[in-house]
């Protein structure tokens, strides 16, 4: 597909209109110009419409796009940003951060300098708390390739994240599952899909986007998000179990905790469903957890 810009910096939106102007501004400074910004909001009640409109007529060098829907959670509203996007490549950069002022410079460099024979479905950069201090693990050279399960090896789960710039058309592949009645989903799914077919990323240590956690985050809901969407939940442990080859043992302690987590929220059916192991095992298993829980009391 031809595409009339090189990047769509995606932006999905709730309730943000407190902080977004950091993100614009930022993008009023970049020294690369070849962009457009597209926005979904998700359903806000603040005045995000009425602001974003007044920046659409700011003369900016780069276009504002501004779509709104029903509030379905960011990765619906990734879904929605992808089937609108006109850039080559697609950057979804959170409301309450902002940009590096070379940070789509350095995105157009590098994805300039990949092999186009090898299958690359993105860069990596890195995330920062300022443009020189990252919580990230550096690694040694210029960049390192490798594929979205290189995540996990950087231990990034249990430090910061990274700034994600992928082809749109081949994103476009891989659009998140909904599931009715939830509105989180991790990103990570559709990353180790792509993994999992043989696409690679470039990772940079270069930091282009600054983050600071807010109160009304996701990263800051923490791992309540996942036990108030366990059908997400469910389907994404299944999918790393998958990917990752996990032995009996592995996949009995995956079965377990999912259990422990969702027992309180979900009947044994959906639990056996969503985790996708046999039903008989969900009460063996609440048993256990009861007994051991008792047990502490106990102590």
């Amino acid at each position: 597909m031809a595409y009339t810009y090189k990047i769509t910096v995606f932006t999905p939106t709730y309730n943000r209109a407190y902080i977004l102007s950091n993100l614009y501004h930022s993008l009023q400074r970049q020294s690369y110009r070849d962009f457009e910004w597209l926005i979904v909001d998700d359903g806000s009640a603040d005045d995000t419409e009425t602001l974003v409109a007044s920046w659409q007529k700011e003369g900016n060098f780069f276009p504002i796009r501004y779509c709104k829907q029903e509030n379905g959670g960011k990765c619906r509203a990734i879904n929605r940003g992808l089937k609108e996007a006109d850039g080559e490549l697609f950057f979804t950069v959170d409301s309450d951060d902002y940009l590096t002022d070379d940070a789509l410079w350095k995105v157009a460099k590098w994805e300039s300098e990949l092999p186009k024979d090898q299958n690359f479905c993105a860069i990596a950069a890195n995330r920062g708390t300022s443009p020189t201090e990252t919580p990230n693990r550096l690694f040694a050279g210029q960049y390192l390739d490798g594929s979205a399960f290189t995540r996990y090896e950087l231990n990034d789960g249990n430090q910061g994240e990274r700034a994600f710039i992928f082809y749109t058309d081949i994103h476009k592949r891989y659009l998140y599952p909904e599931f009715p009645g939830e509105k989180f989903l991790t990103e990570a799914v559709t990353w180790d899909q792509m993994a999992h077919d043989g696409y690679k990323m470039r990772f940079f240590n270069d930091i282009i986007w600054i983050w600071e956690y807010k109160n009304d985050g996701l990263t800051k809901a923490g791992y309540r998000l996942f036990l108030d969407n366990p059908q997400g939940t469910g389907f994404y442990f299944r999918q790393k179990a998958e990917f990752f080859h996990y032995s009996w043992k592995a996949t009995l302690g995956m079965w377990y905790g999912f259990t422990c987590d969702a027992m309180d929220r979900c009947t044994d059916a959906q639990i056996a469903e969503y985790i996708g192991m046999p039903r008989l095992l969900v009460w063996p298993m609440k048993t256990v957890h009861n007994i051991l829980q008792f047990i502490r009391k106990k102590r």
